[in-house]
């Protein structure tokens, strides 16, 4: 079989595309043959920065590559729109550290910059064949223990939760007009994630062969991808029969801090002292997160699920 050349399945427009998550799900689109234009916050060297009033439209987008984008501006959204017209949104761009300072800005950006590009799409009549938006298994909150499936009623804790979960309703109107696919992904880790989360903190510990390392509540229990899943996951939604379904993105196992060290020692081959920060501890710590994965599967397979083990090896190659 001959290999996919790149664009014959379409033109991509995909947000947050210089973020962990972004840059596997462009080489995984990449790899199915889509063109992918990164949006990006900021002009890269290659970006084209497009204005408002006269936005430039390549003759078929073929050199297009990437663009930048403010999301919180709806007029910048809509020149955005009208120079790439996608056949395909994937939208990952979002503050999404649970412990970023500014309160206002979760909303500013995850709510207000979702229904910009929504509301551009429709004022340039672009209709790309799907629309995946990024929300997060966060707007659970601490329900009760058990794995969650998507019918679990949302009970988000902190501003990021609910900045998604106000996404998510205030984009319902619009899936009578687009194809859209909201997911709720769980955690997730791999090669490249930002050191400010938990599972790189406590691979880099290892890797530097600390003898200390200092964490938060070590029960803390966790449902963990692999990144090079998700991004497969993300890929196979934009043709999977999934449109005005909201699902999950999970292994549906938990894991403990406590298990992912135990699993650190045997990879490294010591032991590390861990030390309990009071400072590290969330007062509205989300204690147990267990997705279901049985929509996940019926829409799309297994999506070549990896083992966290695995996962956790690649990290300290």
């Amino acid at each position: 079989m001959p290999p996919l050349q790149p664009g014959q399945n379409g033109r991509v427009l995909l947000t947050g595309a210089r973020g962990f998550t972004g840059r596997y799900v462009r080489a995984e689109l990449e790899g199915a043959g889509y063109q992918v234009i990164d949006a990006v916050a900021a002009a890269g060297p290659h970006a084209i920065t497009v204005n408002a009033a006269n936005p430039p439209v390549p003759a078929d987008g073929a050199a297009l590559s990437e663009i930048a984008l403010d999301i919180t501006s709806l007029e910048h959204c809509r020149a955005v729109m009208q120079t790439v017209r996608p056949d395909y949104l994937i939208h990952l761009a979002a503050i999404a550290f649970v412990g970023h300072a500014d309160a206002e800005a979760f909303y500013r950006v995850n709510v207000i910059g979702t229904l910009n590009l929504l509301q551009a799409m429709a004022d340039t009549g672009v209709t790309p064949k799907r629309v995946v938006l990024a929300s997060s298994a966060n707007v659970y909150g601490n329900a009760a223990a058990g794995i969650l499936a998507e019918t679990q009623p949302p009970a988000p804790i902190n501003h990021y939760a609910m900045s998604k979960l106000a996404m998510e309703y205030l984009v319902k109107p619009w899936c009578e007009r687009f194809s859209i696919v909201v997911t709720r992904p769980f955690n997730y880790t791999g090669v490249g994630q930002a050191p400010q989360f938990l599972v790189p903190k406590i691979v880099s510990h290892f890797i530097d062969r600390a003898p200390v390392i200092e964490l938060g509540n070590l029960d803390v229990e966790r449902d963990f991808s692999d990144v090079r899943m998700v991004a497969r996951v993300y890929r196979d939604l934009l043709q999977a029969d999934c449109a005005g379904q909201t699902v999950n993105i999970c292994s549906g196992t938990p894991y403990s801090l406590r298990a992912i060290i135990a699993m650190m020692e045997v990879i490294a081959g010591y032991a590390i002292e861990v030390r309990v920060n009071p400072a590290f501890v969330r007062q509205n710590e989300v204690r147990t997160l267990v997705g279901s994965t049985a929509l996940l599967h019926a829409l799309v397979g297994n999506s070549g699920a990896v083992p966290l083990e695995e996962t956790l090896r690649w990290m300290t190659q």
